[in-house]
C-alpha cells in the first residue's frame, strides 16, 4: 500500500507530524544482520547504565585484583580518594565477595530484560 504526503496526513496525523519533526530521533551506530544476536545483545535494563567501582570489582576473583581497581579508578578521578580509602578498608576487613557475590561472564546479556 502506498500513501502520499497528503493521504498520510489525513489517515494519521500525529504519525505524520512526528515523522516531519527533528524530535525523538535515535542514531543508529552499528546494524546486526543476524536478528537473534542482535535481540540477546539488546537490553531494556542496562540500557544507559554505566558500571560502577562496586561493579568492576565484583567481576574480580582476588583482592589483588580488587585493590586494582580501586587504584585505577580513583586514579583516572573515578571515585574520590576518602571513597577509594572506604573501599580499601572494606576490601582488606571483609573481602572482595562482601561487594556482592561475583558477576559471572556476559552478565548484562544474562540479567537484562530483552528489547520488545
Amino acid at each position: 500500500m502506498e500513501f502520499n504526503k497528503e493521504t498520510l496526513k489525513k489517515l494519521f496525523p500525529n504519525l505524520a507530524k512526528e515523522l516531519g519533526s527533528s524530535e525523538n530521533k535515535v542514531a543508529i551506530n552499528s546494524v546486526r544482520t543476524d536478528t537473534h544476536a542482535g535481540e540477546k545483545a539488546a537490553s531494556k535494563r542496562f540500557m544507559h547504565y554505566t558500571p560502577d567501582v562496586i561493579d568492576f570489582i565484583r567481576r574480580c576473583d582476588t583482592e589483588q585484583q580488587a585493590g586494582e581497581i580501586i587504584d585505577y579508578m580513583e586514579k583516572k578521578g573515578e571515585i574520590k580518594r576518602q571513597y577509594a580509602k572506604k573501599l580499601r578498608k572494606q576490601l582488606k576487613e571483609k573481602g572482595v565477595r562482601s561487594f556482592g557475590p561475583k558477576k559471572e561472564e556476559d552478565y548484562y546479556f544474562k540479567h537484562g530484560e530483552p528489547l520488545r
